[in-house]
């Protein structure tokens, strides 16, 4: 199964951001994004890629160490982004060096349990609204991103989300994600 350590926003900061990025949806060129849906935004802490469900306990046992390492922090979804002309994101703003740690605890915990992870580059959180297979003009979307100022939550939890592939064939269709566990940080 596909799996990644994740820090979830809560859902008062996905309703924030959603009225955000009704707006960005309507903007000239917005019409040749993939846009992601508001139950799929998610701060990826590390990806597993591939993880064969035998090293699932040791996984958990490992990543619940990780989060009651780290105690909870503020965070809020602010500004955006983008990766090339291909990919528009949202920014997170407050316990960055907070969030890294955690990001590099995780990356760790799953190595420490046998999980194969051969990608490997510098942390840039960050929530993807939307992508492209082609290069987009993301100027309109990302101006109106720049005064984006959520309020600020805490996060008090490390999730295990599993990616499950669109349905091949489906106009649309979008990879679905699902929490296998999650473990409060601080309790260690």
């Amino acid at each position: 199964m596909r799996l990644f350590a994740a820090v979830l926003p809560p859902v008062e900061a996905v309703a924030e951001l959603g009225v955000t990025v009704d707006r960005l949806r309507k903007l000239p060129g917005s019409d040749g994004l993939r846009w992601t849906g508001r139950a799929g935004w998610h701060l990826t802490l590390a990806f597993m890629g591939e993880v064969d469900e035998g090293l699932l306990p040791e996984l958990r046992v490992r990543l619940a160490r990780a989060a009651g390492r780290t105690a909870p922090f503020p965070l809020r979804i602010r500004g955006g982004g983008h990766f090339g002309h291909r990919a528009l994101w949202a920014g997170v703003a407050g316990g960055l060096d907070e969030l890294r740690l955690l990001a590099e605890r995780s990356d760790a915990a799953a190595r420490r349990a046998g999980v194969a992870m051969t990608e490997h580059r510098r942390y840039l959180a960050h929530l993807t609204l939307a992508r492209s297979r082609a290069e987009a003009d993301l100027g309109p979307c990302l101006a109106e991103l720049s005064c984006f100022e959520g309020t600020p939550w805490e996060v008090t939890e490390l999730a295990l989300v599993r990616s499950d592939p669109p349905v091949p064939g489906v106009p649309g269709a979008r990879p679905r994600y699902g929490m296998v566990d999650s473990w409060p940080l601080g309790r260690s």
